[in-house]
């Protein structure tokens, strides 16, 4: 599994959310390698956490308060496509202050999240529900394509 973070610009090293992506490139970060790919998008990328189990993978969309009849799922060319209308601060007034605001932190902000899936997912069987300001996308593995870790002994 692969997931490449959109903050691979001039914004490199450090911790937080503009740190990401030291190790970006063709070998990715964390244990995943090139399962799951981000492609490029906007800047807001919610937090995405992908839980695997024997039986499927589980990706856990951090995104407080969205309306679930904005949220779009799509599946092409084996590329799984999570995708949010939201209203952004800057499409609904130039100077970037909405309402009465001194400062703004978080808004209903569109984002697009796209994970490549490499044929591991019987994409058919794919489900989705959101509550408590989670999306949780069930992607339930396909047998054929998905082997078990192999064990190897150092001599």
């Amino acid at each position: 599994m692969y997931n490449k973070q959109a903050y691979q610009s001039e914004h490199k090293g450090g911790c937080g959310q503009m740190g990401r992506g030291g190790f970006g490139g063709k070998w990715g970060r964390g244990k995943f390698g090139g399962f799951w790919a981000r492609q490029a998008g906007s800047f807001f990328q919610p937090p995405v956490n992908i839980q695997e189990t024997d039986t499927e993978y589980t990706i856990s969309l951090f995104a407080a308060g969205l309306v679930k009849e904005n949220v779009k799922l799509s599946v092409k060319d084996d590329v799984l496509t999570i995708a949010y209308e939201g209203t952004d601060a800057s499409a609904t007034n130039e100077s970037g202050t909405t309402g009465n605001y001194t400062y703004q932190e978080y808004g209903n902000r569109s984002f697009e999240r796209s994970f490549q899936l490499n044929d591991k997912v019987i994409t058919e069987n794919i489900s989705a529900s959101y509550a408590d300001g989670i999306l949780k996308v069930i992607l339930p593995k396909n047998p054929a394509t998905n082997k078990p870790a192999q064990t190897i002994n150092v001599g």
